[in-house]
């Protein structure tokens, strides 16, 4: 098992931090993971890989832990977005990351699932294959929720950008 901690422990805590946004919360939640991961090695059966196992672990750990704290995921911006500005005043730098908070505010918007498919993609950097074997669906479909959300989004901001 150490073997299997070495090989996908990074990959697991870049999964949960990508649905987390917490780092200490991932480090807990993919400890949690490995432990349960142990005890349940003989429910793996070989019919996904390794490191899909270990995501569905880690998603079920998430979501009883937003359950137990009675949490809502959310990424918020407003709140304190001047973390993510740069410390120096160039106007390009400041441009850039206000771009950033607009994508990420308009990711935010979405449905559960599309966020958490558009998270997987970009944050967890999961294949479409990964991510539909993560939420019990197909290839195809997590394909294409990304790809809705992904029109989704980009409406959204010519829209914003338009009123502007």
């Amino acid at each position: 098992m150490e073997k299997i901690y070495e090989k996908y422990s990074k990959q697991v805590y870049y999964y949960l931090y990508s649905i987390t946004h917490d780092r200490e919360i991932s480090e807990e939640l993919m400890q949690e993971t490995f432990y349960s991961a142990i005890k349940g090695i003989n429910k793996f059966k070989n019919e996904c890989s390794m490191h899909v196992w270990l995501c569905q672990i880690a998603k079920n750990k998430w979501l009883n832990f937003l359950k137990k704290s009675k949490r809502i995921t959310s990424l918020s911006f407003e709140d304190g977005a001047e973390k993510y500005l740069p410390n120096d005043n160039s106007i390009e730098d400041i441009d850039e990351k206000m771009d950033i908070i607009r994508f990420y505010k308009e990711i935010h918007k979405l449905d559960d699932r599309t966020k958490e498919v558009v998270y997987l993609r970009i944050k967890g950097e999961l294949s479409f294959k990964e991510i539909g074997e993560i939420m019990d669906k197909s290839e195809q479909w997590a394909r294409t929720t990304f790809y809705r959300g992904k029109l989704k989004i980009k409406e959204d901001i010519l829209r914003n950008e338009k009123r502007m």
